[in-house]
């Protein structure tokens, strides 16, 4: 993502999107009744034909919608202008897609924490994708780090048995699976799991294909599974390998608030009613918000905003996530405290 200069007087804020991440961040930031302007196409009526025609229309948005599977930004609402003029009619409804590589324009009152929102966002654009592989002597379960959360690929199995007098060739072709897919991808693999597996494979890798090792970092971790990921996490390997990930900092923090609601000392609240409470005698250290409940409620991006504007840190966690999950179980939203409240 790329941000021009910010005019606070007109909200005029002009983007480049440039990953899957910057529509999910999106999706998070506009709002009904915010303004967006783009480059498009329309569908006009030349006589008895229909044609797709070339356009620049500002639309008032009613609704976004970020498909991972297309990987697409939605943003639906009715033109409030555009040119040129025979092409477009003022009032009518129009999607504007938006798909990596394309500039918007957004007008909309912003709100301090949104534009830090962002502000990380141009910076975890910029971060190398990390892919992880979890494999064990049965199956390797495939993952990509995202901002959003982990967007878990194939499953590859491995369908060599002991007692199979084919036991060697079939472990051969399920190494040789796994290191074409790394061959695949560029970018840099994390590969971890129990056992010895993951020591073969590098064996297995040295023999063949060496100069694949210079992007593949081997990690250990209990499980070939998704707890195994959480694993890796909480273990802090992203922050060794490309600096803190946000998705690392966010299973971090959820457990960090585990921990310390089971001290039961008061330090911590949960749920919107116990949350505002906090807040309004200026006890909340640390927000934890989910970006759905905060897209969608307003109560809830009044506190935040308040939060915000009395120097309390806000981290937003996705819905997406292993860790959003944990905190939804939380009523949405929770938070650390300076002090014990009455």
């Amino acid at each position: 993502m790329k941000l021009n200069k910010l005019d606070r007087k007109t909200g005029e804020l002009r983007i480049q999107i440039e990953t899957v991440g910057d529509m999910w961040h999106l999706e998070k930031i506009l709002s009904v009744g915010d303004t967006v302007e783009a480059s498009t196409f329309r569908t006009v009526k030349l006589g008895t034909k229909e044609e797709k025609k070339p356009v620049f229309i500002a639309i008032n948005v009613e609704n976004v919608e970020f498909s991972k599977s297309i990987n697409r930004l939605r943003i639906r609402g009715k033109i409030i202008r555009g040119n040129p003029e025979e092409f477009v009619q003022l009032g009518r409804y129009h999607t504007i897609d938006v798909e990596p590589r394309d500039k918007i324009t957004v007008f909309k009152e912003w709100k301090d924490y949104q534009l830090k929102r962002l502000k990380e966002a141009e910076k975890e654009s910029k971060r190398p994708l990390i892919r992880i592989i979890l494999l064990d002597e049965e199956h390797a379960l495939t993952a990509v780090v995202r901002g959003y959360g982990i967007e878990y690929g194939p499953e590859i199995e491995n369908h060599a048995r002991k007692r199979d007098e084919k036991f060697e060739e079939k472990t051969l072709q399920y190494l040789g699976e796994l290191m074409a897919l790394i061959e695949k991808h560029e970018e840099k693999t994390i590969m971890a799991g129990p056992g010895f597996t993951k020591d073969n494979l590098k064996k297995f890798i040295e023999r063949r294909k060496p100069e694949l090792l210079k992007r593949i970092v081997f990690e250990s971790c209990s499980y070939a599974e998704r707890s195994g990921i959480n694993e890796l996490m909480s273990n802090g390997v992203l922050e060794r390998i490309i600096g803190e990930d946000r998705l690392e900092k966010e299973t971090k923090l959820i457990n960090e608030f585990i921990k310390q609601l089971n001290k039961n000392d008061e330090l911590v609240a949960y749920g919107l009613e116990a949350v505002k409470k906090a807040a309004k005698q200026y006890a909340v250290e640390h927000l934890l918000v989910l970006d759905e409940f905060l897209r969608t409620s307003k109560e809830t991006d009044e506190l935040v905003d308040f939060v915000d504007k009395n120097k309390g840190r806000i981290t937003i966690f996705s819905e997406e996530s292993d860790p959003g999950f944990k905190l939804k179980g939380f009523g949405k939203i929770a938070a650390f405290l300076k002090f014990k409240v009455s």
